[in-house]
């Protein structure tokens, strides 16, 4: 169910008008003499993505007509990208996010262009048995057959698109393959990159790039956006203070509120934002507590759920402490205002400022294959020393 929702999804993607906060970010695009390769990047849960995709499609479009916007969802060639089957366009992207692209196949698709995928080929580091995490990074043999594949030339004689996302689970080899390509790049090829953290990639990529930075929407507009998406994709009924409360939970990202959404309409246990989101309510309920935390017992309840969604719900948390401690303000739990204004009392300022920098150093390795439950059980006991003298 949730598979078949991801792939409409990513159908959907070219239909769908360009979110209002990126529209002045479109128009700016250099379309007639594009760069070979662009960097979009910007705050996770904002649309990049879909930007990027129909993008992508745009490049590829075939219309000869100035007077019509591409994609213009007419031509042979953009029949082929909305079935999935066009042969110029490449995506490098872990194994975990294949089901969202537009690449992949749907049933009873009558397309007839010849395919060019490309899969998710394991290496010795991903081996049957090894650990999950491992699927979160783009595998050095990907890397290397996206890049052995451009020297035979686009199917169409136009433009080929590589889209990478996300770039900052490039793992070393795999970003130095990229590297290769990016400074002597294949005649007619155009590179899209994807990132929400900059400061993660390679500095000799991003020199390489022309760089665009994807604005994140203003409250009023992005909370306009969901609330429009919602009714049309005849979700679940969820009243504007719920959908507010996500808002403010997932730092104003309305793309990453409505596939949680989403994902909770389909009732697929095993999706990670599902288990994501069962396992931020434990979290949350924990860390409530302060001092008396049972970080034993909460490690045990969340440590299935994905490290980076654990890891962002306690950097939250923390922040709001933290605005409250020092600016009297909350930004990401409003709703546990009161809780938080207890906690803020009982901390020590010197000890949340030292566990912050713990949080931001497990951030930049998040994506790393270690037990999720070892680093939690660590993280939630210093958490508990911070409200200790």
């Amino acid at each position: 169910m949730a598979r078949a929702s991801a792939l409409v999804e990513a159908q959907n993607t070219l239909t769908q008008p360009i979110a209002p906060w990126l529209q002045d970010l479109w128009n700016g695009l250099p379309f007639t003499d594009f760069p070979h390769a662009v960097l979009i990047y910007g705050q996770a849960g904002i649309g990049k993505y879909d930007f990027a995709v129909k993008l992508a499609a745009a490049l590829l479009c075939e219309c000869k007509d100035s007077e019509i916007r591409k994609p213009c969802l007419q031509c042979e060639a953009c029949r082929w990208f909305a079935t999935g089957n066009h042969p110029d366009f490449i995506a490098l992207v872990p194994e975990i996010q294949r089901k969202y692209l537009p690449q992949v196949s749907l049933e009873g698709s009558q397309a007839d262009a010849p395919v060019r995928p490309i899969k998710a080929v394991e290496d010795e580091s991903e081996a049957e048995g090894s650990d999950k995490k491992e699927k979160r990074f783009i595998a050095i043999a990907q890397a290397r057959e996206v890049i052995g594949s451009l020297g035979l030339g686009s199917y169409r004689g136009g433009n080929r698109v590589i889209l990478v996302y996300p770039l900052e689970q490039l793992k070393p080899e795999a970003a130095n393959t990229l590297l290769k390509s990016l400074e002597e790049p294949p005649p007619h090829t155009i590179f899209i990159l994807i990132a929400a953290r900059l400061d993660r990639v390679l500095p000799t990529i991003r020199s390489r790039c022309h760089l665009l930075q994807a604005p994140k929407p203003k409250r009023a507009i992005g909370l306009s956006w969901l609330q429009n998406k919602i009714a049309n994709e005849k979700l679940k009924a969820i009243s504007a203070l719920e959908v507010e409360a996500l808002y403010d939970e997932f730092g104003g990202a309305p793309f990453a509120v409505y596939e949680s959404l989403l994902a909770r309409n389909n009732q697929d246990e095993k999706d990670e934002l599902i288990v994501g989101a069962l396992a931020t309510k434990n979290l949350l309920q924990g860390l409530a507590k302060g001092i008396n935390i049972d970080w034993l017992n909460i490690a045990e309840k969340i440590h299935k759920a994905p490290a980076p969604i654990l890891l962002t719900a306690l950097q939250r948390w923390c922040a709001d402490l933290q605005g409250l401690t020092q600016a009297n303000g909350i930004r990401y739990y409003p709703k546990q205002t009161d809780v938080l204004k207890v906690l803020a009392k009982q901390v020590r300022l010197v000890k949340l400022m030292r566990f912050w920098k713990l949080l931001l150093q497990a951030r930049r390795h998040e994506h790393h294959p270690l037990a999720t439950r070892i680093q939690m059980e660590a993280l939630l006991l210093q958490y508990q020393n911070i409200f200790s003298d």
